[in-house]
């Protein structure tokens, strides 16, 4: 089954650091761009992405404090997130998206996949 399973949510004060983690299952291959996105409210925004060739950009707000970085050999993508303020509190999901490539007798075509999401709360 095809699938993204994240890791590492939690409750933590403002100025802490977490760790999020997220394996795409084996059945998801060609894999192109991994990223993190979160949701306060209604809109959701993007946090930080890396290239398949290891190139990030990140939002504005979270720049010299989070960082992104991934393992090809484990399908993994990581968020490291230190100095945490309380506006950081979201639901934090992962992103992966998959160039067409030929797979199984068959071209498959580009695919977004997304994690279930989980929490992290900043408390001050």
């Amino acid at each position: 089954q095809e699938q993204l399973v994240e890791s590492g949510g939690g409750l933590v004060l403002a100025g802490g650091s977490l760790r999020l983690s997220c394996v795409a299952s084996g059945s998801i291959f060609a894999i192109n761009n991994m990223a993190w996105y979160r949701q306060a409210q209604q809109q959701r925004e993007l946090v930080a992405r890396i290239t398949s060739g290891g190139s990030t950009n990140y939002a504005d707000s979270v720049k010299g404090r989070f960082t992104i970085s991934r393992d090809n050999a484990k399908n993994t993508v990581y968020l490291e997130m230190n100095s945490l303020k309380v506006e950081d509190t979201a639901v934090y999901y992962c992103n992966v998206d998959t160039l067409r490539a030929y797979y199984n007798g068959s071209w498959q075509p580009p695919y977004d996949y997304w994690g279930q999401g989980t929490q992290v709360t900043v408390s001050s």
